[in-house]
């Protein structure tokens, strides 16, 4: 016979199987913890996707974005040659101010009180020569007379050409160069020889050293021939005998009508300060003094403000250019609208939608904006290659274009790119 356990015993045993019973009933508790909450974000377009969305958009209508990008390329080609053209004409002056130099200083009668010429003294040219920083001097002097191309020509048919007596050192003075034939000489100084400027050689007909013209009555040799004098304009139009040959043959009274001096050039302006009293002490306000090497600075100055006003022109073309890009931008955002409604629907948010737009519109105006840049280089190029200057297309301006074209990109995208992103999906897609 089996002993039962005692009571107290039994009671422990029961409490624990009820206990058990009514954990396996209960369901299990989870330990608390606060569990991160899951917002879905949309994917961001990394700048190879904006690009890559973006020129997938242009080549579906390549027609489109040519006809839209030849105005910008108009425009930008148009502001780099002007501003090209006028760099490098600045540069050929310059070239040219270092190759004849700034130190030319002309003395050139003037007026007396009363209106009257005032010639100059005979003996002003050594004056001048005494002065200390002058290292060259030389002079012409008008001589009443006419010069024809034969003597069966009527005597009012000069050609406006000037007969002026020379000194032997004017070439040099005047950094003048030959076209053809020789300069005077000491021989060819004192006999009927003449030496002609390149307008005067035009108006006559002559082109080179060699033929006869009737100069004052007296049939003169033609020695040689100059080439145009950019510091002494006034020897292109002229007809330059010696100053012996001019006094024995065509009555020459010996007073120079224009003086050329050369000086130091750190003394320039103290030489300028004196000249008119050295060539003329008894009357120095009756005497012009000049700077030729100042009115190439003037015609730079003049060639500037015609580039900004050309600039001008540039941006107008410009501007019509962004115009366009903007208004096919806009009809593409209006053509595209179902394209839109189901990029919102797959997810796209308003951001992206502006983004790819920005980024087509910009491509578009960057397209347009290296055809000007290269278009301009090329004009700037082929004209100064034709005008015999070298060619200067400042770095500024490049940059400018291309930046230029950036800022008409963003103007004329941003109000399109806003416009699509603000297409509600369901309406997008089911436009027509």
């Amino acid at each position: 016979m089996t002993a039962s356990p005692p009571p107290g015993r039994l009671h422990r045993v029961s409490l624990r199987l009820a206990r058990l019973r009514s954990a396996r009933l209960r369901p299990a508790r989870l330990p608390s913890a606060r569990l991160p909450s899951a917002r879905l974000r949309p994917a961001r377009l990394r700048p190879a996707d904006v690009v890559r969305v973006g020129v997938a958009g242009l080549r579906a209508r390549p027609l489109r974005v040519l006809l839209s990008t030849l105005g910008v390329t108009i425009g930008i080609a148009a502001m780099l040659a002007v501003v090209g053209v006028s760099a490098s004409s600045q540069a050929e002056l310059d070239r040219a101010l270092e190759r004849l130099g700034t130190n030319l200083l002309t003395v050139a009668p003037g007026t007396t009180l009363y209106g009257d010429p005032a010639p100059l003294p005979a003996e002003s040219v050594a004056m001048v020569g005494r002065i200390g920083p002058v290292t060259a001097v030389s002079a012409t002097g008008l001589v009443r007379a006419s010069v024809y191309r034969n003597d069966h020509i009527p005597s009012g048919q000069t050609g406006s050409i000037a007969v002026l007596a020379a000194r032997l050192d004017l070439l040099g003075t005047v950094e003048a160069e030959l076209a053809g034939g020789a300069w005077l000489t000491r021989a060819t100084a004192t006999y009927p020889g003449v030496v002609l400027g390149s307008v005067a050689a035009h108006r006559l007909g002559i082109v080179r050293a060699g033929p006869r013209v009737w100069l004052g009555g007296e049939w003169f040799s033609v020695v040689g021939v100059l080439r145009p004098v950019p510091l002494a304009p006034e020897l292109d139009a002229a007809a330059l005998v010696g100053w012996a040959a001019a006094e024995r043959y065509l009555g020459f009274d010996g007073h120079p009508t224009m003086i050329y001096t050369r000086s130091v050039e750190s003394r320039v302006e103290a030489v300028r300060a004196v000249l008119a009293a050295t060539a003329n002490p008894r009357a120095p306000h009756e005497v012009r003094v000049s700077r030729p090497s100042d009115a190439l600075a003037a015609r730079r100055a003049a060639g500037e403000t015609l580039s900004t006003q050309l600039l001008g022109l540039g941006a107008v073309a410009l501007l019509i250019g962004g115009v366009g890009v903007a208004n096919t931008m806009v009809i593409s955002v209006l053509e595209r609208r179902p394209e839109i409604g189901l990029r919102r629907a797959l997810g796209a948010t308003r951001g992206q939608v502006r983004v790819q737009f920005l980024a087509e519109s910009l491509l578009l105006t960057l397209l347009g904006g290296v055809g000007g840049v290269l278009l301009g280089v090329a004009a700037t190029a082929g004209y100064a290659a034709a005008a015999g200057w070298p060619a200067v297309v400042p770095a500024w301006a490049t940059a400018g274009g291309v930046g230029a074209t950036v800022v008409i990109g963003v103007l004329a995208g941003l109000y399109p790119a806003i416009r699509a992103a603000r297409l509600a999906p369901a309406a997008a897609v089911t436009a027509p």
